[in-house]
């Protein structure tokens, strides 16, 4: 035992995306202290609140600690204590009865939000198994705006934080708050200081809506609307980068006629924005060069989702934003392992074919299964049956849309298996529940795979309680003993340093480092133009009849038609306390947010007889909860915003922690889906409140 504090260097990881450079303070195997590293590549010493908090997880009293299995009937509680062997052991047992019975497709391997390294083990141990489906919610985060770019200019366009901009356009995006894939505020804050212009588009008063040049406040689910103004502004007043037009686009003309049906003053009547600051916006966007827009994946959670970010690339196109310093960057990365190497792509060959979503028609490069048909594949054996599924880092149950359907999903489920660190309400209906170690106590790659053009170390700082696995090993282990254990390493450090070996480093010389990055390359198009079929900016998609897809981005109507019996607009937000589902047990983070509040205007308070802190039940079509309202002027009077993520960690294990009462996907619905991601209406759903 020593009284000496002991300092570590490392990213700050699952409490968000991550990205964050910590200083790392320890005594006796136990963190003492978390503060943000000057150094930082991205966050120049900034750390959030959950940083702050983040060593709470270790040391939580409640924190599973050995391997469960199931005693009960499913939901229960009742679980016995099992060894790791014995438990690695039944769930190969139980995965391979089911390849047997069905084929490897009848298996599904899940994947929640922290995405370090695991995500693409899990990847790895599906392909290798046989499994083309592995099911992620990137139907609603990150695939659409990467997955639209491939199809437009051949990239993912990622906003750069890294190089002055003459203006910055904030769509959806509140990074004060959330992290949005490494995109930590501290670096935007630094070019606003400085001078860059900015622009916020956003339902609500933000902290950084309130220092904006102009506050655009939407209603929710109609961004496609308002791009589609923009674009009719900046064309109809010939505002564009006439050079990169001519030279670098495809589909100008068609595109220009397209958008004179999109005025101003037309979808200022849906969208809420005074015609007027329409326009303005739209100008100033296009005279500053280089301008960025900084997207946040709520953009991502209507069914309308394609048309908006369609339309978002095309207006950074025309504006000679691509791949031009302080703009939107196709980003290189580094001398890594190549995802498709990693993952062991070459051993499922038929994947793009076999994939649950494939029968449902999504777009191409689309390579994760959406969680609507996922559920349907289980519950109807539509377009085959699926029977069992691992999952990790995940809560459905909170997370997906429709959360009954979830349930009735899981229920029906011949064999479920979950790795987490605390037991939740999709834990609980597990057969198998494994206790994975968390941050700070083992080693990890964070960004591997985002497209952002670096990775991150993070390297373990404590070691983890005696049986608590990382999520890399459980699926290293799991491989060796499903399948052929040629195809595995001796320990999950392999793994690690296979990702880096090309650098020509071993991960303990990575974790000195700190990080990888490409050097800046910048207009690469113009030595091999863009990695489209006509190798420019796809204005107007070339292949589009052959993908069946819309050749421009269009409006064609909310994500919900106006319903008079639910007048109100439903919509909700990330907290900046918590990661989705996650972390409502950690004391003090919920000290900051005790219970579930419910932002809604003076004005429609007054209306319903609603006072700040009264228990109110916001209903929708598809079901009802009920949370507390907090009134407040920063979001506009018909619009309610709803926590989002909230479960009840004090709750009985039997009763799934309370996981109907005041869960926000009990609102949402499947029945309706964007055809190219199968995304749901999250955002702009009819609603109506009232007092409890």
């Amino acid at each position: 035992m020593t009284n000496k504090v002991s300092w570590f260097k490392t990213h700050c990881a699952r409490m968000d995306h991550g990205g964050c450079a910590i200083q790392v303070g320890v005594k006796d195997n136990k963190i003492v202290r978390i503060k943000g590293d000057p150094d930082g590549f991205l966050n120049r010493g900034y750390i959030c609140p959950k940083g702050i908090a983040s060593a709470q997880r270790l040391t939580h009293p409640l924190r599973l600690k050995h391997p469960l299995k199931r005693k009960g009937a499913r939901g229960e509680g009742q679980w016995q204590t099992i060894p790791w062997d014995e438990a690695i052991a039944h769930i190969s047992e139980k995965l391979q009865l089911v390849k047997d019975r069905i084929g490897a497709k009848g298996v599904a391997f899940c994947q929640g939000m922290p995405k370090g390294l695991e995500h693409f083990v899990l990847i790895r141990l599906a392909n290798v198994f046989g499994s083309p489906n592995v099911v992620v919610i990137q139907d609603v985060c990150h695939a659409p705006r990467e997955i639209s770019g491939l199809h437009t200019c051949g990239f993912y366009p990622v906003a750069d934080f890294h190089h002055q901009s003459k203006l910055a356009m904030l769509w959806a995006s509140n990074p004060t708050s959330t992290n949005e894939e490494g995109q930590i505020c501290s670096l935007l804050l630094k070019q606003i200081k400085r001078g860059t212009e900015f622009i916020v588009i956003d339902p609500r008063h933000t902290e950084l809506a309130a220092k904006a040049d102009y506050w655009l406040q939407i209603r929710p689910g109609t961004d496609h609307a308002l791009a589609l103004a923009f674009l009719n502004v900046i064309i109809s007043e010939k505002r564009f980068d006439e050079d990169f037009v001519n030279h670098w686009t495809y589909g100008f003309d068609e595109l220009a006629e397209h958008v004179n049906q999109y005025p101003p003053e037309k979808m200022s009547q849906v969208t809420w924005i005074p015609a007027d600051k329409i326009r303005e916006s739209a100008r100033r966007y296009a005279a500053a060069r280089p301008a960025k827009i900084v997207w946040g994946n709520p953009l991502e959670q209507n069914i309308h989702t394609f048309d908006t970010l369609r339309a978002l690339i095309c207006l950074m196109a025309i504006c000679g934003n691509l791949d031009v310093p302080g703009g939107n960057i196709h980003a290189n990365d580094p001398r890594i392992l190549g995802l498709g190497k990693f993952v062991r792509a070459d051993l499922l060959p038929s994947k793009r074919t076999e994939m649950i979503h494939a029968h449902h028609g999504t777009i191409p490069k689309m390579m994760t299964v959406p969680p609507a048909f996922f559920r349907k594949a289980i519950l109807s054996g539509e377009p085959y049956p699926v029977q069992a599924a691992y999952i990790q880092c995940a809560n459905p149950l909170l997370a997906y849309a429709d959360s009954r359907q979830t349930h009735e999903a899981m229920m029906k489920l011949d064999f479920l298996a979950v790795s987490d660190i605390f037991m939740t309400p999709t834990a609980a209906l597990a057969d198998i529940v494994l206790p994975a170690a968390t941050q700070f106590e083992f080693n990890d790659i964070g960004h591997y795979g985002l497209g952002h053009g670096y990775i991150l170390a993070r390297p373990k700082i404590v070691e983890p309680p005696d049986e608590c696995w990382p999520d890399i090993k459980i699926l290293n282990e799991l491989g060796k003993s499903l399948t052929s254990s040629e195809l595995w390493y001796d320990t999950y450090e392999g793994l690690l340093d296979a990702v880096v070996a090309p650098a020509e480093i071993n991960y303990n010389q990575f974790a000195i480092c700190g990080y990888l990055k490409a050097d800046d390359q910048f207009r690469k198009y113009e030595a091999s133009g863009f990695a489209t079929k006509t190798g420019k900016v796809e204005l107007s998609l070339s292949q589009a009849d052959k993908f069946h897809l819309a050749p421009l981005p269009s409006y064609d109507g909310l994500p919900e038609s106006e319903d008079p019996e639910y007048p109100l607009i439903l919509t909700s937000a990330k907290s900046a306390y918590f990661l989705h589902s996650s972390y409502r047990w950690l004391e003090k983070l919920r000290a900051k947010q005790p219970r579930p509040q419910t932002l809604i205007h003076p004005q429609t308070a007054a209306e319903h007889g609603i006072g700040e802190n009264d228990e109110i039940i916001i209903e929708t079509r598809s079901g009802h909860i009920t949370q507390f309202a907090r009134v407040t002027d920063k979001v506009h009077p018909k619009v309610i915003y709803a926590a989002y993520g909230w479960w009840f960690p004090e709750g009985k294990i039997e009763d799934l922690y309370g996981w109907e009462k005041s869960n926000f996907n009990m609102l949402t619905s499947t029945a309706k889906l964007g055809p190219e991601f199968g995304t749901p209406n999250l955002k702009g759903i009819n609603c109506i409140v009232r007092r409890k």
